[in-house]
């Protein structure tokens, strides 16, 4: 089959149904660090940490010998065909066209964040697309509940990011599983004050008056899908350190299915992610007794 060079692609506004599905499903998207990239791999570069000294008056400044490396983004391919019938474009009184790009949304933004934070294989470009947090962080950067999840969980998993040279309040953000927010009810602090408030009218929920977004990604699983059943996962750490390439999309392209009545709609978005400091994260993960 000869493959024809589209270059009708409509790239999604700012604002648009798909964009606000995309954020409002996917917490990668969300808050990780976005990076343009102007080519399917770019090297970003990754500071390490040095001091600052106390310079007197007239004294020479010293040089910092930071340890500066790499981090590489790889860029991945998310899309999906829709055939549709000619009869549907004509007679549906719904719009399907946007039904079928809304609903991709949703699927590529749970997915991407299974990719980025839970997938727990080797990468490998296609069913492993990424390198994960959760493969990427050490077995000391994670706590497992061995049961129901308590204040203690919650309170020891904070603490394992707090105790990092990379805490930052003005950074850090919380992403979990939905499945959390059960728990996270009925959950009190010492003083019997919920550590979990829900966001109302547009206010994001918190915990321990940090930002919380959830997605449904954020389950372990073996190789990348957007229906993870593996164990439900919290992370908490810094959003600086997660690295989001954005090479295109999410795009659109419809063309005729000549062979029937009906049109073709395809959906595409190119991403590239990495960790830059695994080291800078907390995991929670909800293990069975």
């Amino acid at each position: 089959m000869a493959f024809v060079n589209a270059d009708a692609w409509v790239p999604e506004e700012y604002g648009s149904e798909v964009i606000t599905r995309v954020n409002q499903n996917s917490a990668v998207e969300a808050v990780a660090r976005r990076i343009t990239m102007g080519s399917d791999t770019i090297k970003v570069p990754r500071m390490g940490r040095f001091g600052v000294d106390i310079v007197a008056k007239t004294e020479l400044y010293t040089d910092a010998e930071p340890v500066l490396d790499n981090v590489i983004l790889d860029t991945r391919k998310f899309g999906k065909t829709f055939t549709i019938a000619e009869e549907d474009l004509s007679d549906a009184v719904a719009d399907v066209i946007s039904g079928y790009q809304t609903e991709w949304a949703v699927s590529y933004a749970r997915e991407l964040d299974n990719a980025a934070i839970a997938c727990t294989g080797v990468e490998n470009g296609t069913t492993v697309p990424f390198t994960s947090l959760y493969a990427s962080a050490s077995a000391g950067q994670k706590i497992a509940s061995a049961g129901a999840v308590t204040y203690t969980h919650l309170s020891e998993v904070m603490a394992k990011y707090e105790g990092s040279d990379y805490a930052n309040d003005a950074d850090t953000v919380v992403m979990a599983h939905p499945s959390f927010k059960a728990t996270f009810r009925g959950i009190l602090d010492s003083n019997n004050r919920p550590v979990f408030v829900e966001g109302i009218a547009g206010t994001p929920s918190t915990l321990f008056g940090i930002p919380v977004n959830f997605s449904y990604g954020l389950k372990t699983s073996a190789t990348v899908t957007d229906a993870p059943t593996g164990n439900p996962l919290l992370v908490v750490g810094n959003k600086q350190h997660l690295l989001l390439g954005v090479r295109g999309g999410p795009e659109s392209l419809i063309g005729d299915e000549f062979r029937r009545d009906g049109k073709i709609l395809k959906l595409r978005a190119r991403r590239g992610f990495a960790v830059a400091r695994p080291e800078a994260f907390g995991i929670l993960e909800v293990t069975a007794a």
